[in-house]
C-alpha cells in the first residue's frame, strides 16, 4: 500500500560510497544549521521518481575525519529538508570469521566507544530547542526499513548479514590488537568510527534510520591476516561499492510504495516524549 505521508529519502553516503550518479535530475543545496554547516552541500534529485537528498559524511572531497564530523548539523539539515527516512552507508572492520570482506551487514545495535561528540540535538544551545533529550536506545535502527534493505539484498544475490552489532570507535586510529579481541569478547561484530552519533541523533529527530555496514577487512584480531590499512580498505570498497548503490536503488522505490504513517507517528513520539522541559 502506498504511504500516504509524503516519503523522503536522506542518503548519507560513507567513505567510497557516497556516489551522487545514482541521483536523477540533481541540484546542489547549501544550508546552514544551528549547529553550524553540515559536512557539504545536500544533492538533492530523485531515485525512480523518489525525492531523495544525498549528503557525503566526510565531504565530497573526503576532508574531514570522523571525529570532525557535525553529525547534528547533517542530521538537522536532513531533517529540515522534509526526510522521513535516512539510509546511511558505512565501510566496517569485520570482528567475526563469517562476515568476509565485500559482505553487507545490516546492523541492527550499537556500542560505543567514541569519547569527544555531541550525541544529543538538544545542547543546551539558546537557538535550538530547549529541554534535555533522553532518548530510548534499546532498538536504536528502525527494523521496518531494515526488513526492506534485508530483503533487498537477498533477492540481488548480495551476501548480507541479517543482524549485527556496530562498535563505533572514535579514531581516526584503527585499533590495537588488544582492544579488537577485546571487542569481540563485548559481543561485537563489526567495527566503524561513524554509526555512533548519527544512529542517536537521527532517534531524536524521529528519523527512520538504517544503515548499509559493508566490511573491508578483518581489523587485526585475526591471525595469519593482514592487519587493516587504508590502502586494502579502498580496493576492497571500490571492488564492492556496487553493491550498496544497488541495495539504495530497488530499496528506496519500495519504502516509497509502503505505508509509513504508524511508524514515523511513533517515533516522533517517542522523540517527542523523551524531553524533559525546562521548569517554569
Amino acid at each position: 500500500m502506498a504511504s500516504t505521508t509524503p516519503i523522503k529519502i536522506g542518503i548519507i553516503g560513507g567513505s567510497g560510497l557516497d556516489d551522487p550518479d545514482i541521483l536523477e535530475g540533481r541540484t546542489e543545496r547549501y544550508v546552514d544549521t544551528p549547529y553550524g554547516k553540515p559536512s557539504d552541500a545536500l544533492i538533492l534529485g530523485k531515485i525512480k521518481n523518489v525525492e531523495c537528498v544525498l549528503l557525503a559524511r566526510h565531504g565530497r572531497q573526503h576532508t574531514i575525519m570522523p571525529s570532525n564530523v557535525n553529525y547534528q548539523a547533517n542530521i538537522w539539515a536532513l531533517k529540515e529538508e522534509g526526510c522521513t527516512h535516512l539510509l546511511v552507508t558505512t565501510a566496517c572492520g569485520s570482528l567475526r570469521e563469517e562476515i568476509q570482506p565485500g559482505d553487507i551487514v545490516i546492523i541492527d545495535q550499537f556500542i560505543d566507544r567514541t569519547t569527544k561528540r555531541a550525541q544529543t540535538l538538544y545542547d543546551g544551545q539558546p537557538t535550538i530547542p530547549p529541554g534535555v533529550s533522553h532518548i530510548p536506545m534499546a532498538e536504536p535502527f528502525c527494523n521496518r526499513t531494515r526488513e526492506v534493505l534485508v530483503e533487498v539484498a537477498r533477492s540481488l544475490g548480495v551476501k548480507c548479514h541479517v543482524r549485527g552489532t556496530m562498535l563505533s570507535i572514535e579514531g581516526p586510529r584503527f585499533s590495537s590488537r588488544a582492544e579488537s579481541l577485546m571487542f569481540r569478547q563485548w559481543g561485537a561484530d563489526v567495527i566503524n568510527m561513524t554509526t555512533v552519533p548519527e544512529v542517536v541523533l537521527a532517534k531524536e529527530a524521529g528519523l527512520c534510520y538504517a544503515s548499509i555496514a559493508m566490511a573491508t577487512d578483518y581489523d587485526c584480531w585475526k591471525e595469519h591476516e593482514e592487519a587493516v590499512c587504508v590502502d586494502n580498505v579502498m580496493k576492497t570498497m571500490k571492488e564492492n561499492a556496487n553493491k550498496a548503490s544497488s541495495i539504495l536503488l530497488t530499496a528506496i522505490p519500495q519504502i516509497s510504495q509502503m505505508d509509513w504513517a504508524q511508524t514515523i507517528k511513533t517515533l516522533k513520539s517517542m522523540a517527542q516524549s523523551s524531553v524533559m522541559l525546562p521548569k517554569h
